[in-house]
């Protein structure tokens, strides 16, 4: 590859087949000179990190060797292609070296994955299918209309967006909760967090659907659940953590017109190395639960590294990047 020295550095350190090279050489064009970290010689890794203007990655734990991470010096911004970054330990990346997530890149399949699981919860489609198999045809047993229900959508930002739009189509209201308490989207009620307790009230369904950072985790618990109506649904796209498991579990037995839609779990595969329940959920009728697989939509993981290279460009040529993470937001 020729060096152009006035060239910006996009420095890609997760691992790339080469049909996510072909993505990235097509999205970066001439703009930057690409490096692959798993290509270089220690040393030649170094001077790249070193001299790295923005890097690409997905889990800098595992793609940087003990000691890496202190050779970056001079780049403008950590582009990871994950929308949540939590279990990354960014504290391990000094506070002046920006850092963005992948905001809203599944957005469309997420969307489409809350409103399956908000339609299964409200037309009973698993209550009713155990109850057929029983041989039990329960024929008259009233389901419920999404329309005109409230939607309440907790963390406004690409994914919510995208499921407040299908919402709206099939007819509901849509209340949401954003940090600034304003959106150009259009919605029949919007506050900021402190207005939480007015959006638990008011939600028919409730879409979990922000990060999981310091001030969210554990947001919703025994209080939070017990102001919420009695026949709600919950739906969890976000992270695990931010519901109490214990609370919410007994908030289930002890309201079977309660519903849980639990794709995000507390112990999972990817990010603890295990998938671990601590209470039974998938034995209550009440549950309907996926393997956080809302956003494995076929085709999307190239849509995907689109989204995260053309927010790098942003950095690549000077422009403010968007989805930056703050220091405050930093899980570790």
């Amino acid at each position: 590859m020729i060096d152009f020295p006035n060239r910006p550095k996009l420095l890609v350190t997760l691992e790339a087949e080469a049909r996510s090279r072909a993505v990235i050489a097509g999205c970066i064009g001439l703009t930057a000179d690409v490096a692959y970290l798993a290509d270089l010689s220690q040393a030649d890794r170094a001077t790249a990190l070193a001299d790295a203007d923005v890097i690409l990655a997905r889990n800098t734990a595992k793609e940087l060797h003990p000691g890496e991470v202190g050779l970056i010096r001079k780049a403008r911004l950590i582009q990871f292609v994950t929308a949540g970054v939590d279990y990354i330990p960014l504290g391990d990346i000094p506070t002046d070296v920006p850092i963005a997530n992948n905001g809203g890149a599944y957005a469309e399949p997420m969307a489409e994955h809350a409103l399956a699981m908000t339609l299964a919860a409200l037309k009973r489609l698993f209550v009713e299918h155990t109850k057929i198999a029983a041989g039990h045809f329960d024929q008259f047993r009233l389901n419920r209309m999404l329309a005109a229900a409230t939607v309440g959508i907790l963390g406004f930002g690409g994914i919510g967006i995208a499921t407040a739009r299908l919402m709206r189509a099939v007819g509901a209201k849509v209340h949401v909760i954003n940090r600034r308490g304003a959106t150009d989207e259009p919605v029949d009620w919007i506050g900021r967090e402190a207005d939480l307790d007015t959006l638990l009230a008011a939600s028919d369904v409730l879409i979990l659907s922000l990060p999981l950072t310091p001030a969210s985790e554990g947001l919703i618990g025994a209080r939070e659940l017990g102001l919420m109506k009695p026949d709600a649904v919950l739906i969890n796209l976000a992270r695990g953590e931010i519901v109490d498991e214990a609370a919410l579990y007994a908030h289930l037995k002890a309201h079977p017109t309660f519903t849980a839609c639990i794709d995000a779990w507390w112990i999972e595969p990817v990010r603890h190395g295990r998938f671990e329940m601590g209470h039974p959920f998938t034995s209550l009728p009440n549950v309907i639960a996926s393997p956080h697989n809302s956003a494995s939509a076929a085709g999307w993981r190239d849509i995907a590294l689109r989204r995260a290279i053309e927010n790098a460009m942003l950095a690549l040529t000077g422009q403010t990047p968007r989805f930056l993470v703050p220091p405050a937001d930093r899980m570790m």
